[in-house]
């Protein structure tokens, strides 16, 4: 098979088996973020962005790092195939993070203040949670129904965290 072939047959396997867990979870998290963000200091935009996309990082951290020195290194010797691996199959847990990030990022332009940009962020943030629980859903060849029963579970998960927000800040 010539090489350009061999890497598009890859980059579908890829796409096959791809597992958005980690995009639902880093969802689901960058709306904890948010909820526990409303303490912010003298730039809390600036702080937030950092907070979202550092905290995504640190779970995508902790997430490989349990993969391959947990399951992994019980299944198979590591080597750079099987790291590279694993870091790509986390990495949406950061992923989910940037959505949220660049709403807190251009929400002056749209003339926010902090709560609303809070609000927003969150709001992006359950978007995220169920548009990658109903990608996952696609991808695993599921029925459209079965998609729209994950897509309302996730929302009742985000509703969830919008109450906390809601109990939490009154």
């Amino acid at each position: 098979m010539p090489r350009a072939g061999h890497a598009a047959t890859r980059a579908a396997e890829r796409r096959a088996h791809a597992d958005y867990t980690g995009g639902v979870y880093g969802s689901m998290l960058a709306a904890s973020v948010v909820i526990g963000a409303g303490t912010l200091g003298s730039f809390p935009r600036l702080e937030l962005v950092l907070l979202l996309l550092l905290t995504g990082l640190v779970f995508w951290v902790a997430h490989v790092h349990a993969q391959l020195f947990g399951a992994r290194l019980a299944q198979q010797r590591l080597n750079r195939r099987v790291v590279l691996h694993v870091c790509r199959d986390e990495w949406p847990i950061v992923k989910a993070a940037v959505p949220p990030a660049a709403a807190v990022a251009v929400s002056p332009l749209l003339g926010l203040d902090t709560s609303g940009t809070l609000w927003l962020a969150l709001a992006v943030a359950v978007a995220g949670q169920v548009g990658w629980s109903m990608a996952a859903a696609r991808r695993a060849g599921a029925a459209w129904r079965q998609v729209a029963g994950t897509a309302a579970v996730n929302l009742a998960l985000g509703l969830l965290i919008v109450a906390f927000k809601l109990v939490l800040t009154h």
